[in-house]
């Protein structure tokens, strides 16, 4: 049986200023998440752009997926200055902070949505700076914890944060929209996910950490603080001149392979999801073949990654399966959830007390199930659970669809939808966080979580398309049924075991 699977260790629990830390860390990305995600969609929605259009937006939300492509870049550099004073870990976040911050501001201030290549380039920016902020607090948290029963509440703790703040975020944009407009909508939201920096600049030096390699020399606040925000302005302008270059690229070449939103993208976007898994299966012959010291598996660079295929060998193939499918249905919910409620006549204040007050009392007590299931119940079980209540939080949609717009169809709708998705991504969260290899934590956790939404962010950036093929009610009823088809997959897991070295 799958070590994961079974029946967890008994082992002493975290700390409660871990917890808290984890909270807020938490709390720093989920702040920015809904603001290039749903609440840009639902604000393009506004603004009349063509739905299939919409759904392109959604794929601003694949850049996550290919964190593992820079993740190595936060075990072997630090920046300048924050790193000396507040440690390797703690300079990456409050470089994320910043970048999310001086996005934000660059969202709103082009919020009227004149130019979509602008809007795509700040929300991309976001995107990443967000995705750094997540690669740096997810390394550090699988090295302070590193057992099932440690995870399990960290990861609550960490999800109540961020959950809490991705829906506060939500519905604070809608209703700041709805009383002024989206401008100030998200210079609020901005103001809220700056505010974690200076409390990180106010907490004492690092100590000497794994994560640092090395001891650390304690300058002067002040002087690591000036040092850290100019080598932090060097980085930001640079990311925002390569995403400005690549941006261009990307759109003259859908431009000249004559890609618009009249084109049936679905089969593009389905062959593009099959070739990861027929790539991965022609590679693992080779790689399971591998001596410990084959320059592969020692390798910085894809080292980590080698080491999952290595160590699963070819029960990888069913592992990789279900984590790309698990959360399929809750992505592509995501995705036409707020647009939906637009084209159902619901109003910006409706929708923000469903983003809001409901959204959060739910979502935290699906979150803290999930994460006592995650750490008192097999793994199997609490995952199987957590599956059937996606897919029921995907189908009251449905239901949300067909009967006539009012305030207990849109609260009742939302409370479900956000406790059966809090409660899976509580239990997920710990599931890949068991998988990872201790030596490799921060690339091997990003690889895994970023994989999980590969193919589901794939496939959202069609839901546009879809929606005009099979209506929102076949769109809702599809979503459902692709999460609780990772139930299917779990049998085939069983023997997925990892080997050793000794093996």
């Amino acid at each position: 049986m799958h070590p994961t699977l079974a029946e967890p260790a008994a082992a002493p629990r975290p700390p409660l200023e871990r917890l808290a830390l984890y909270l807020l860390l938490g709390s720093s990305a989920g702040l920015p998440f809904y603001m290039f995600n749903a609440v840009l969609l639902l604000r393009l929605a506004r603004h009349d752009v063509d739905i299939v259009l919409i759904g392109f937006f959604a794929w601003v939300a694949l850049l996550p997926v290919f964190k593992f492509t820079w993740a190595p870049l936060l075990d072997r550099f630090a920046i300048p200055g924050f790193s000396r004073f507040w440690g390797s870990r703690r300079s990456w976040i409050m470089l994320s902070q910043l970048g999310i911050f001086l996005s934000m501001l660059a969202m709103a201030f082009t919020s009227d949505d004149k130019s979509l290549p602008v809007t795509a380039l700040f929300a991309v920016l976001l995107a990443f700076w967000t995705t750094t902020l997540e690669v740096a607090a997810d390394g550090w948290r699988i090295e302070l914890a590193p057992t099932q029963v440690e995870q399990g509440p960290m990861v609550t703790a960490n999800l109540w944060g961020y959950r809490s703040a991705m829906v506060v975020a939500g519905s604070g944009a809608a209703y700041v929209a709805g009383q002024f407009d989206w401008t100030w909508a998200y210079l609020a939201i901005a103001t809220l996910a700056f505010l974690p920096f200076p409390l990180l600049c106010a907490m004492r030096p690092s100590e000497p950490s794994p994560a640092s390699g090395r001891g650390l020399e304690t300058p002067s606040r002040s002087a690591a603080l000036a040092t850290g925000l100019i080598a932090s302005a060097a980085i930001l302008f640079l990311s925002l001149v390569v995403t400005a270059t690549i941006g261009w690229l990307l759109l003259e070449i859908a431009g000249r392979a004559g890609i618009t939103s009249k084109t049936n993208i679905t089969p593009i976007v389905l062959l593009l999801a099959i070739l990861p898994f027929v790539v991965l299966a022609l590679a693992l012959p080779w790689i399971r073949r591998l001596e410990p010291d084959a320059p592969a598996r020692r390798s910085a660079a894809i080292g980590p990654y080698v080491d999952v295929f290595w160590r699963y060998d070819y029960a990888v193939l069913p592992l990789l399966a279900f984590v790309a499918i698990y959360r399929m249905g809750d992505v592509m919910t995501l995705t036409l959830s707020h647009p939906m409620w637009n084209a159902r006549g619901y109003s910006l204040n409706q929708i923000a007390i469903a983003d809001g007050p409901v959204a959060i009392v739910s979502s935290v007590a699906g979150v803290a199930l999930g994460g006592w299931m995650a750490a008192r119940w097999r793994l199997g079980l609490a995952l199987t659970v957590g599956a059937l209540g996606s897919a029921m939080g995907n189908w009251v949609f449905v239901w949300l669809w067909q009967v006539p717009p009012s305030n207990s169809v849109i609260y009742l709708s939302a409370g479900i939808d956000q406790f059966a998705h809090g409660l899976e991504s509580a239990v997920f969260v710990v599931y890949l966080s068991m998988l990872v290899n201790p030596r490799y934590p921060v690339a091997q956790y990003a690889f895994l979580s970023g994989f999980a939404f590969l193919l589901p962010r794939l496939v959202a950036g069609a839901s546009g398309a879809m929606q005009k093929q099979i209506g929102y009610d076949g769109f809702f009823w599809l979503a459902g049924g692709l999460s609780a088809a990772a139930i299917l997959i779990l049998p085939f897991m069983a023997n997925a075991k990892p080997r050793t070295d000794d093996a």
